[in-house]
């Protein structure tokens, strides 16, 4: 498995509150969120992500470790790309990001992931 330092770094941008809610996964002990990638990467590898967040005026540098793998050649319609989970030490970014979602729990948009 590689380490840290050797995964290429990750960069993401989100710009509105439907994108946010299809990246989020909830359902992640800590949240996490999904990133469309073709790279390879591995269950459990470490990762470094930039994040631009909505209006947020400075960007969230995340460390976070890869849960969720959705393959280039995968017989579904989602988008390829990896889900990584934050560390316990994200916990403002998750809670940044909930109460962003707060206003849309009841809707019913597909997300990348369930």
């Amino acid at each position: 498995m590689l380490n840290l330092y050797e995964a290429p770094p990750l960069f993401l941008s989100i710009s509105d509150k439907s994108n946010l809610y299809s990246s989020y996964m909830a359902f992640v002990k800590h949240g996490g969120l999904f990133i469309p990638t073709f790279d390879h990467y591995e269950m459990g590898q470490n990762v470094f992500l930039t994040l631009s967040l909505l209006l947020e005026t400075t960007p969230f540098y995340i460390h976070g470790k890869v849960v969720w793998i959705t393959p280039k050649q995968s017989e579904s319609y989602r988008t390829c790309g990896i889900g990584i989970q934050f560390t316990e030490q994200e916990y403002t970014l998750k809670t940044k990001i909930e109460a962003y979602l707060a206003t849309m729990q009841d809707f019913d948009y597909s997300t990348y992931t369930l």
